[in-house]
Order: structure tokens, then C-alpha cells, then sequence
């Protein structure tokens, strides 16, 4: 099977289209920066309006924070939500049906100041959250289960480009001299709109999941269809036959819910190894040097520190395609160790150099350029893998339940950090990066001893690899840790065979 492996214009079309929903999520992460005073001006404009008096610091600091706040809010309502959809609807027309929530939330930003209602703007926030929740969980879903095993991890790094795209996307038009102005505002928020509907054209055009075809609809012949659509070739026996031994173990199975995850040995930990990825995401810090930044820029003499912040983007974006092209040779765990050392080197280094900044001229300099090598090692690891091995480490049955908690788990962290970050800084300052260097070594050595390598191993194989580990473990714990130098170290045993 994997030297069959290559990319067919069809799965990348498929590839593409869903990748339009991270896109989504990374320009409303973005988008709301660079007009932040504009928008707080908005919120005066409509409470004098009416109430005749200007509104207070605290109530429009307050609302400001609200505003923030409901975005994660939603997608951690709509992370939570993935399973309804993808085992009734499938993984294509899931994503198709929420592209509703995204055309919804685009039009109530988007006339939030023709109908001086800031009610609009932040459910708006909210609703457009939900979508992003639910497309986090959906795509990597989806893009997993068409590629190939020798190309899963190369497409499942897309996610994370789409995001960083989206980001840089809203970072150019949110500019003063684009759609960052008092007037256009409005125009910036609901032009996300436009990839909603653009996606709705496309998607009837990519096909569905044949694992969800086959395994969860019984349409064996459709599924065959889609495979050989994808593939590039007619011979697809050995798909639908790792496919078929999946079904089999799925209807000696219960349905397994979300409590069952943590209940029964087999998932229990496969979820934790999830979860733990999706925080050490979060916890890394990421948000918070990029909030630094343009302060760091600011001090080093940087006359106009919002273009160093698009530069910060734009290596965002090559490093995420250097993992792209990396993460299937080197390996999901490799780049992932690599990415989370490399960052708590950098924090340590922008740690001594943000606290020696007045002493030492030239500690400024040091402190860009570990700015940027810390955002970069993100985009080689923590940044896109979290989201794509999560959809590896579990067959079929338990799937969507674990990605709804891998992503719920995200999206809390993502919140919790936004909430709490501030006042992190306000007592700490610049020693606030020690606390990321604790996390980032922590999951260092738990990515060492605990998460598997999935590079070239199909999804029966990575699941059935857990489940060897438990049934060692209860035999014989002792033999439980050599079980999971086993797992750890195992290689395919064909990698080079995969031609792109």
C-alpha cells in the first residue's frame, strides 16, 4: 500500500476545500487585534447613543474582555459538539451543514455598526466560535481518514497552515491603510463571509470519508468507489481490507461515549496522550510571546512594530510548511520533542533578555531573535501536531468522541491562558516565561516516555498497539514499560517506498 502512495488531484482537491475551515478559524483568532480601539470606540459611540452618557472604562474594559472571552467560549460549545454531527452526517457534509454558523456570525459583525448594536458584535463572536470549535474537530477528522498512511501526516500539517494563513490573512487586511479604519471595520469582520460561501459551492464536490462510508453506513461499493478516486488506482483491496478488519472490531464493540474514554483500559491512555498534546499546545506559551511581540519590536527600535508582528506571521506560516514537508520523515513524536525543547531554550533566553533589556543595549536584539526562533520551532511541533495525531491514535468507534475532547480540551486552555495571562504579566513581567519553560519541559519528557510514534502505521495498528500495551500491563506491569519502549520505537517498515 505505500508505494502506491501519491497525491491525486482529487485528494488534494478534497485536501484544499476543507482546509477553508482552518483558514476561518485562524482570520477570526487574528482579525479582532489590530482594530481593538476602533471597536472600543464603537461600544462608546453606541452607549452614548443610548444613553446619552459616555460608558465607563470598567463597563467598556468589561465588555472588551467579554468580547475576547466568547470566542473561545464557542468553540469549546462546539469542540464538545463534534460527534453529533460526524457519526450522522459525515465528516464532508458536517462540515458543509456548520458553514451556516460561519455566514450567521460574519453578518451579525458585520452590520453590528449599522444597527449600533454591540449585542451583535459579540454574539456574533460567539456564534462564529461555535464554528471554529466544530471545524477543528471536523477537518483534521476528514483529512485523515482520505490520505493515504504515507501521506497522513504531511496533509494532517494543513490544518495548522490553513490557521496560520488566516491569522496572517486578518494581520494585513486588519492594517490602517486596508480595512483597519473607523469606517471598514465592519467590512473586515463579515468578509469572512466569502470563504463560508466558497466552501459550500466546492464541498459537494469532494467525496465523503470511505472509512465512514464503509465502516459506518455499510456501503462498501461507494466506499471502494471513493478509494479508487483517491488513490489513482483500481487496485484498493488493501484500504478496504484494513478497513473491513476495523468494522469487525467496532461491532464486537459497544458505541463507546465520551465517559467510556476514561473508563475502559484500552482508550483511557490514548485520551490522556491526546489531551496532554492539545495542552501542550496551549501552555506553551505561544500566545503569549505573540502578544509580547510587539512590545519586544517596539524596544529594539522597530519603527513600525505592527510589520514585524506580519513578519512574525510570515515565518509562522514558512515553518508550518517546513513541518509539512518533515513531519513524515522524521516522525510526528521526533518534531514534536524537537519543537517543545527548542522552545524552552528560547523562553529561558527571552526570560534573562527581557530582564537585562536596560542594562545590556544589545539584549533587545537577542530577544527578537529568540521571538522568532521560538515561533518557529512552535510551527515545526506543538504547533500542527497536536491537531492531526489525535485522529491517529484511535480507530473508528471511539473517534469522534476522542476528537471532541481533545478539542474541548484546547479550546479551555486556549481560554484559561487569554483569562489569565494578564494578570500573569501584571506581577510577574517579563519572569512570566518561566512558567512556560515549566510546562514546556514537562511535556518534553512526557512526549519522551509516553506518546507513540504513528509515522506510517495505519490506524488498526496504532489502537491495537494500546491495547497490546494494556493486556501486558494487567499480566505484568513490569512488562508494561518495556511494552512501551515497544510502541515508542516501533518504524514502518516501508517508509521510502511512499512516492509523492
Amino acid at each position: 500500500m505505500e508505494g502506491k502512495a501519491k497525491i491525486t488531484c482529487s485528494l488534494l482537491f478534497a485536501v484544499i476545500v476543507s482546509v477553508i475551515g482552518p483558514v476561518q478559524y485562524g482570520y477570526n483568532i487574528g482579525v479582532t487585534n489590530a482594530p481593538e480601539e476602533i471597536i472600543k470606540n464603537f461600544f462608546n459611540e453606541t452607549w452614548q447613543y443610548r444613553t446619552g452618557t459616555p460608558i465607563s472604562e470598567n463597563l467598556k474594559t468589561s465588555l472588551w474582555s467579554l468580547c475576547v472571552a466568547i470566542f473561545p467560549i464557542g468553540g469549546m460549545a462546539g469542540s464538545f459538539s463534534v460527534g453529533l454531527f460526524v457519526n450522522r452526517f459525515g465528516r464532508r457534509n458536517s462540515m458543509l451543514m456548520v458553514n451556516v454558523l460561519a455566514i450567521i456570525g460574519a453578518v451579525l459583525m458585520g452590520l453590528c455598526k449599522l444597527a449600533k448594536a454591540m449585542e451583535m458584535f459579540i454574539i456574533g463572536r460567539f456564534v462564529i466560535g461555535i464554528f471554529c470549535g466544530l471545524t477543528s474537530g471536523f477537518v483534521p477528522m476528514y483529512i485523515s481518514e482520505i490520505s493515504p498512511t504515507a501521506l497522513r501526516g504531511a496533509f494532517g500539517t494543513l490544518q495548522q497552515l490553513g490557521i496560520v494563513v488566516g491569522i496572517l490573512v486578518a494581520q494585513i487586511f486588519g492594517l490602517n491603510v486596508i480595512m483597519g479604519t473607523e469606517t471598514l471595520w465592519p467590512l473586515l469582520l463579515g468578509c469572512t463571509i466569502f470563504p463560508s460561501i466558497l466552501q459550500c459551492i466546492l464541498l459537494p464536490f469532494c467525496p465523503e470519508s470511505p472509512r465512514f462510508l464503509l465502516i459506518n453506513k455499510k456501503e462498501e461499493d461507494k466506499a471502494q468507489l471513493v478509494l479508487q478516486k483517491l488513490r489513482g488506482v483500481q487496485d484498493v483491496s488493501s484500504d478496504i481490507d484494513e478497513m473491513k478488519e476495523e468494522s469487525v472490531k467496532m461491532s464486537q464493540e459497544k458505541k463507546v461515549p465520551i465517559p467510556e474514554l476514561f473508563r475502559s483500559p484500552s482508550y483511557r491512555q490514548a485520551i490522556i496522550i491526546a489531551i496532554s498534546l492539545q495542552l501542550s499546545q496551549q501552555l506553551s506559551g505561544i500566545n503569549a510571546v505573540i502578544y509580547y511581540s510587539t512590545g519586544i519590536f517596539e524596544t529594539a527600535g522597530v519603527k513600525e512594530p505592527v510589520y514585524a508582528t506580519i513578519g512574525t506571521g510570515v515565518i509562522n506560516t514558512v515553518f508550518t510548511v517546513v513541518s509539512l514537508f518533515l513531519v513524515e520523515r522524521a516522525g510526528r513524536r521526533t518534531l514534536h520533542l524537537i519543537g517543545l525543547g527548542g522552545m524552552a531554550v528560547c523562553a529561558a533566553i527571552m526570560t534573562l533578555s527581557l530582564a537585562l533589556k536596560d542594562i545590556v543595549s544589545w539584549m533587545n536584539y537577542i530577544s527578537i531573535i529568540a521571538t522568532l526562533a521560538f515561533v518557529a520551532l512552535f510551527e515545526i511541533g506543538p504547533g500542527p501536531i497536536p491537531w492531526f495525531i489525535v485522529s491517529e491514535l484511535f480507530s473508528q468507534g471511539p473517534r469522534p468522541a476522542a476528537v471532541a475532547v481533545a478539542g474541548f480540551s484546547n479550546w479551555t486552555s486556549n481560554f484559561l491562558v487569554a483569562m489569565l495571562f494578564p494578570y500573569a504579566r501584571l506581577y510577574w513581567g517579563p519572569y512570566v516565561f518561566i512558567v512556560f519553560v515549566v510546562f514546556l519541559v514537562f511535556f518534553f519528557f512526557f512526549t519522551f516516555f509516553k506518546v507513540p510514534e504513528t509515522k506510517g502505521r495505519t490506524f488498526e495498528d496504532i489502537s491495537s498497539g494500546f491495547e497490546r500495551r494494556t493486556e501486558d500491563g494487567v499480566a505484568s506491569p513490569p512488562v508494561e514499560k518495556n511494552s512501551m519502549v515497544e510502541l515508542t520505537s516501533i518504524q514502518p517498515a516501508k517508509d521510502d517506498a511512499a512516492s509523492v
